[in-house]
């Protein structure tokens, strides 16, 4: 049995054949470095049938052939990230028991691998869906715990007065239960522009569904015409047509990692970050407002004329 400290016999010493093995052993989640350090310790580990005895032994995943106690360790797999620009009409699941369409029969990645959405856009839906086969990435891209924020850009029918972008406010920024030390979701709303028959508008969201977002229009009677997210985090949906996608940036996947693998002090500071203008339109004037949303305590929408507008009180509970 190999002793702690000493030298290595084996062939593996040369730093450039690529990884220390005790971390290809953990990244394939068979154990932690410390414990595949003592596994090697143990004699329970070889390299294209040859004992690793000592300590540092590099090795290459994609060639050697290695055994821990007799079992083959597969190799890492290897983690794609892609940006499909998601036409109406596709489902964002892996089947479909009504048989419509995938969005992964639009994704064909000459790795071959298994690709998953990240969080979900709904059927009639359309615009960035980031897709994955890391699931700790997808996941801490979608966990409202990790507050990575999502921008839609939505047409819904007939005019949005003050009134209509209060109870928007309330029903969709404001904290899902009210209980002491409830947190406000810090949100942006803006109207880019209006008529007699629709309003173009862009909703920043922290948490919530684009499912909640099409539920409370409808309930204002502004039913949603066409929405389409633009952005997640800080990618957003750029160059693609309908329907194509292409895999991340570099630059791309370092900032989303950087947003969604920020500790706890970093959301603790952007919480406490000033907060996002939010552009009312007003008439035919436009105002801009500060907004830390869903305090108990609302300040009214004013008219141009500085009067307040009050609203029917009315206010719904935010989805996860």
């Amino acid at each position: 049995m190999p002793r702690r400290g000493q030298k290595p016999t084996h062939s593996f010493i040369d730093a450039s054949r690529g990884t220390r093995i005790q971390k290809v052993i953990a990244d394939a989640g068979l154990a932690s470095r410390r414990e595949a350090e003592s596994m090697i310790t143990q004699g329970l580990v070889r390299v294209n049938g040859e004992l690793i005895d000592a300590l540092p032994a590099w090795v290459d995943p994609s060639r050697d052939r290695i055994t821990v106690d007799g079992r083959l360790l597969r190799p890492p797999e290897q983690h794609v990230y892609v940006m499909l620009h998601k036409p109406p009409g596709f489902v964002c699941t892996s089947s479909d028991p009504e048989g419509r369409r995938l969005v992964t029969d639009l994704v064909e990645h000459p790795s071959r691998v298994r690709l998953y959405s990240v969080g979900r856009l709904d059927f009639d839906s359309s615009g960035l869906l980031l897709m994955t086969n890391d699931g700790e990435f997808a996941n801490r891209l979608t966990h409202p715990r990790y507050e990575v924020y999502k921008e839609y850009e939505l047409m819904v029918k007939g005019s949005l007065g003050p009134e209509d972008v209060d109870r928007l406010e309330e029903g969709i920024f404001s904290p899902a239960e009210k209980t002491p030390g409830s947190r406000p979701q810090e949100s942006h709303l803006k109207i880019l522009r209006r008529d007699g028959e629709r309003t173009v508008l862009t909703m920043e969201l922290r948490e919530g569904s684009n499912r909640q977002i099409r539920q409370l229009m409808a309930d204002l009677g502004h039913p949603v015409k066409r929405m389409r997210r633009t952005r997640m985090g800080p990618v957003r949906l750029r160059g693609l047509a309908v329907g194509a996608w292409r895999d991340l940036t570099h630059s791309e996947l370092s900032q989303l990692r950087q947003e969604a693998f920020a500790d706890v002090a970093t959301i603790q500071k952007r919480r406490a970050s000033p907060s996002k203008n939010v552009t009312k339109s007003v008439g035919k004037n436009l105002r801009t407002t500060s907004r830390r949303s869903s305090t108990p305590q609302r300040t009214p929408a004013k008219n141009s004329n500085g009067r307040s507008i009050r609203g029917n009180g009315s206010s719904r509970r935010s989805a996860s």
